[in-house]
């Protein structure tokens, strides 16, 4: 981890600060991007004196484009590209808008995207580094109905990451394409989601960020192309995909949703 430069978007809060503060620690420089200036130099002050704060809409291409340029003046590389920003919603299928699945889409996925394109290049020069994409486990088993616009754009995320996988597999061996899935996690997602949410934070069986954040981190030590946050997960996406239909009667019956 020491002298790695780590760019991580959703930096003010949540996983991101969590993960920036970890890695600082064991010796890496961070890039942190988020929309909220003022917490987002909180973070980057207890991120060490080498962290480097970019007020950054990830939402917005030119502003991720800033972003990546800005990481490589400072820094001269980097070596770790993480997609941590996002948002949830709460509203039934059948009550889904079309700006709620435009949002989504915007929120999750062509953040990432973004993020993924502007330092492909760099990478690809080098042809090395790791980009992680932080997903969820409602990006494999889409079981809660009022996640479902949340749960479809992390679908959409998961193959997108998997396509570029693929791209680069043969032609830029050496760059690593990651995909990160938490469950429930004790953070603001909730109550931050489009048409409000349950506080996280107050559920049982939550994650720490610190917990997410030591699976990110061990991700970028020991590369890997898909992880958990949890083992029991990975066991149940393989259960739902054995069949699909036992899997629903006997898992995850109740109002409690897993977020990241």
């Amino acid at each position: 981890m020491k002298d790695k430069v780590i760019v991580i978007t959703g930096a003010s809060a949540g996983i991101g600060a969590a993960v920036a503060r970890k890695a600082a620690a064991e010796g890496a420089r961070v890039v942190l991007a988020a929309r909220r200036q003022k917490e987002l130099a909180e973070v980057a002050a207890a991120s060490g004196p080498e962290a480097l704060a970019v007020v950054t809409d990830v939402t917005a291409r030119p502003q991720v484009e800033s972003l990546a340029r800005q990481a490589l003046d400072r820094f001269g590389r980097v070596d770790v590209w993480i997609n941590n920003a996002g948002r949830g919603i709460t509203r039934a299928p059948s009550e889904i808008t079309d700006d709620d699945i435009d949002l989504m889409m915007r929120d999750n996925v062509k953040s990432a995207l973004y993020g993924m394109q502007s330092i492909l290049p760099h990478f690809k020069e080098r042809n090395a580094g790791q980009i992680i994409n932080v997903s969820s486990v409602l990006g494999r088993i889409p079981f809660f109905a009022a996640r479902s616009a949340y749960s479809a754009s992390k679908h959409a995320l998961n193959a997108l990451t998997a396509g570029l996988r693929a791209e680069l597999r043969h032609t830029f061996p050496g760059i690593v394409v990651t995909t990160v899935s938490p469950g429930l996690v004790a953070t603001e997602f909730g109550l931050n989601a489009l048409h409000g949410g349950l506080d996280s934070r107050s559920m049982p069986g939550a994650q720490s960020v610190d917990e997410v954040a030591d699976v990110v981190l061990d991700v970028i030590r020991d590369p890997r192309i898909d992880v958990y946050t949890r083992p029991v997960y990975a066991e149940n996406v393989r259960r739902y995909f054995e069949d699909m239909d036992a899997f629903e009667r006997a898992s995850f019956i109740g109002p409690k949703p897993p977020e990241r």
